[in-house]
């Protein structure tokens, strides 16, 4: 099972979705090689690699048009490519389409990306509150001109380099129950060209509390032809990947919170996609390897020893999920500032214990609960962008530029 998204074909039908403060290289690097090679661990490529790879897309953390355009540092270390992967994937956030389109151009002439994907999907409020993220496909005028600005500077510019780089874009359900996007949007953004829609099946009012609807994925799929959908929303196994596929009939997943802490959940979605029963069931010594691994990676992407082990404090709760190592242990893991201390805390702990089971498998990452979106003042009352919506959607980037 394949999946092309414009010139770009996907040997498994895979994506990592973009996570803030996640997907960096480092971790890119390592959910890349699990799917490619089957042994996420150690980084080696054997000579005689599984008859499933190559697979996946691995697309970097969300950043903002504005942020790219100004080129500030933070964010042209956030596009920094895996120099490994043989598609450079960059999730693109904006408000405005001469900005969004000014990104994409230089995301293609320079080539920072292979493929370009939009964000529409985005619910923390200080994107919300000035009408980004999730709350603009609420206003159908400007997510169609963003969209088509976008999709025709990929084109325009890909036509000059002679290398088509595809525009995707991945959305929620819509606001709330009461204000669904997702026909209409996708309906648009097929209309302006793109070369795939993902769909996150829950509504910004949900977060990611409760269970994510996948009949909503089905509907796309149905209503929304021509186009490949792919399907987003409480994949924490290959068999979840499996049953969304059959379900809906999407074409293809997307993987988030699930393989925060096991990169080698794509090890076990490649393996399901083409037939294998393959699957990583590590025992704690292993964990505690790709923990190391991922610290020194981290370290040489930000040249910061500390600041590399205080970027990787998040991942050590996702990674010992299940694992019965202690509170104490945990806690220690937690405030590491030195691969020295990270070596000794890892040393320390009973590296023989075993693959616990369920304990690591299931939900991980924060849910939340639901909430009322942050929306700009009278935001639901039309449709359309209308008088000082402009101005207010204008600012939409101001707090979160620099990526």
């Amino acid at each position: 099972m394949t999946l092309a998204l414009g010139a770009v074909t996907l040997g498994t039908p895979v994506v990592l979705a973009p996570m803030a403060g996640v997907t960096n290289p480092p971790f890119r690097r390592l959910c890349r090689e699990a799917g490619l090679t089957g042994l996420p661990l150690t980084g080696e490529f054997p000579e005689a690699r599984p008859p499933f790879a190559p697979a996946g897309l691995y697309v970097t953390e969300m950043i903002t048009s504005r942020a790219l355009v100004e080129r500030t540092p933070e964010t042209m270390l956030m596009i920094t490519p895996d120099e490994a992967d043989p598609v450079r994937s960059v999730q693109l956030y904006g408000v405005d389409p001469d900005t969004v389109a000014a990104a994409v151009r230089i995301l293609v002439e320079e080539g920072w990306a292979d493929h370009v994907d939009l964000n529409f999907g985005c619910p923390v409020p200080k994107v919300t509150r000035r009408g980004g993220g999730s709350a603009l496909p609420w206003k159908r005028d400007l997510f169609r001109d963003i969209v088509r600005a976008a999709v025709e500077a990929g084109a325009s510019t890909s036509r000059a380099r002679g290398h088509e780089v595809p525009v995707t874009v991945k959305m929620r359900m819509g606001i709330d129950d009461e204000h669904l996007t997702y026909l209409d949007a996708a309906r648009a953004a097929a209309d302006a060209g793109v070369a795939g829609i993902a769909l996150h099946a829950r509504t910004a009012a949900q977060y990611y509390s409760g269970k994510a609807r996948w009949d909503a994925i089905a509907r796309l799929k149905d209503e929304v032809t021509g186009v490949p959908i792919l399907g987003n929303g409480d994949i924490w196994s290959a068999e979840d990947a499996l049953a969304m596929v059959r379900e809906t009939g999407c074409d293809g997943v997307v993987i988030g919170r699930g393989c925060q802490g096991r990169p080698w959940l794509f090890t076990d979605v490649v393996a399901a996609f083409h037939g294998s029963d393959t699957r990583v069931r590590p025992g704690l010594r292993v964990v505690a390897a790709t923990i190391r691994r991922h610290a020194e990676l981290m370290v040489d992407h930000l040249g910061d020893e500390g600041r590399g082990l205080r970027e990787m404090r998040k991942h050590m709760a996702w990674y010992l999920k299940g694992y019965p190592v202690g509170g104490e242990a945990r806690q220690q893991l937690g405030l590491v500032s030195s691969l020295a201390e990270l070596d000794a805390r890892l040393t320390g702990l009973d590296l023989d214990l075993p693959y616990p089971g369920d304990g690591a498998e299931g939900p991980r990452g924060r849910a939340g609960s639901p909430r009322s979106p942050h929306l700009p003042e009278g935001w639901l009352d039309s449709p359309w962008l209308v008088g000082a919506e402009r101005a207010t959607v204008a600012g939409a980037e101001i707090d979160t530029s620099g990526g």
